[in-house]
């Protein structure tokens, strides 16, 4: 009997390695985020240099996300991946052992997020680029969806909520401790990868995934923006996302605690439960398109699921039911995960592997960078505006940008042209294709 679609993907060793590594260092992250909370407490910090750890977490990620992406066109990914890994396992380590040792010092807690920022810079578009290279085309929608769903259950519920019990029971350092124990496990799981297997991408490249010059890194960061900017569904994509980054996140991260204090007469754990059910919408999103085929329409059924899905937002600032407003965030992460599913899918299938670390970064670079530029106006746009109005936008906005993309790149005849729907030898063809085009 034939496996289900979502769990086709395990059939494949590499790809068992590499989610079971992955699943773990997602599961340590989702710890570390609450470790590293109690542990700046602890040291006798306040909001003032919690929000600088932090900070400096973001600060390495933003800053070297765009190298990482050439990193991962440059050298082989599976030596990037687990040399970001032991880089986790001695930063985490490190902090445990000061921290157990009673040496611990702020400073040492905000180099460690920055090097922990600096690694997922450098993780994510290596784990994008070598995906291709372990699992056969029509695998990639279910792997990617099984990621999608993994990630708001390990990281944002489990992870921190076991943080949160060992940080009770113990102690901040103890659940560091924890972190690294699974960093470790990812480190030595991440080293059974079989080097044979990925001395050439599933897709048949000749170069095996890395450009067969030499070229500096300003070349070939141009040479990727170049590819992006010529790419009509590749760049509106990336526009609307652009967009829709800094319309939404700042009323969702820092005007819905305002929402759920004056509108529901609420307090942070309603906050937290409303944004556990957006993650649920988003993990069963991720879930169902896992297991089903890559759409006929997969351009039209992603950004239909990005600007629909926004619409429910728009509602947000004028419900006053809290029932009326989970459904409106859960349908938000349910459709917005359908959507990511698809794009990273599409990124693997349709951008040249040569390319692929480098848009892989350019997509995750230009959503971070306007992260917080969306949440430091969210703020003093409420000082002016009601909340509803704010949200009215938001939610207005990502629709109407999503159908001007969809013109513009005239995403419904470029689909067509493109068809994905069809055997992994033809797709070989066509990756070529672009590859020469590129």
């Amino acid at each position: 009997m034939p496996a289900p679609k979502a769990l086709r993907p395990f059939v494949h060793r590499e790809y068992r390695v590499l989610i079971s590594a992955l699943a773990i260092s997602i599961f340590g992250s989702g710890m570390w985020a609450v470790a590293m909370v109690y542990q700046v407490i602890h040291l006798g910090g306040g909001p003032l240099e919690l929000s600088l750890v932090a900070a400096a977490g973001s600060v390495g990620l933003v800053a070297f996300v765009l190298a990482g992406g050439i990193a991962a066109d440059r050298i082989p990914q599976r030596r990037l991946i687990i040399a970001v890994e032991g880089a986790n396992l001695a930063v985490i380590a490190a902090i445990s052992g000061l921290a157990l040792a009673g040496w611990l010092q702020l400073w040492h807690v905000a180099a460690g997020a920055f090097v922990l920022g600096v690694g997922a810079a450098f993780f994510f578009p290596a784990y994008s680029a070598i995906l291709p290279r372990i699992l056969p085309a029509e695998d990639l929608l279910a792997a990617n969806g099984m990621e999608g769903s993994m990630r708001p259950v390990l990281q944002q519920a489990a992870g921190p909520a076991v943080a949160g019990v060992v940080v009770a029971a113990l102690s901040p350092s103890h659940a560091v401790t924890a972190v690294a124990l699974c960093h470790l496990s990812a480190f030595i799981i991440l080293n059974f990868l079989g080097r044979h297997e990925l001395a050439a991408p599933a897709n048949g490249t000749e170069d095996g995934g890395t450009p067969s010059r030499k070229s500096s890194f300003f070349q070939d960061l141009r040479e990727g923006v170049s590819y992006t900017l010529r790419t009509p569904w590749l760049l509106w994509t990336l526009i609307w996302a652009c967009i829709s980054v800094l319309f939404l996140i700042g009323p969702i991260e820092v005007l819905l605690p305002f929402v759920v204090r004056d509108q529901l007469g609420g307090d942070s754990s309603m906050f937290g439960f409303l944004l556990a059910v957006m993650g649920v919408g988003a993990a069963l999103g991720s879930l169902l398109t896992a297991s089903l085929r890559l759409p006929r329409r997969y351009l039209t059924v992603m950004m239909v699921s990005w600007g629909a899905g926004s619409l429910p937002l728009a509602a947000v600032g004028i419900m006053d039911t809290f029932w009326a407003i989970a459904v409106a965030l859960f349908i938000f992460g349910a459709t917005g995960s359908v959507g990511m599913v698809i794009w990273g899918t599409l990124l693997q299938r349709r951008v040249p592997p040569h390319l692929l670390g480098r848009v892989s970064s350019l997509d995750f670079f230009v959503s971070l960078a306007l992260m917080p530029v969306s949440m430091a106006l969210a703020g003093p746009a409420a000082e002016v505006l009601p909340i509803w109005l704010i949200f009215v936008v938001a939610g207005g906005v990502c629709p109407i940008m999503a159908v001007i993309a969809m013109m513009v790149a005239r995403m419904p005849d470029d689909e067509l042209a493109h068809p994905l729907d069809r055997s992994p030898g033809v797709e070989r063809t066509t990756a070529g294709e672009g590859q020469v085009r590129g």
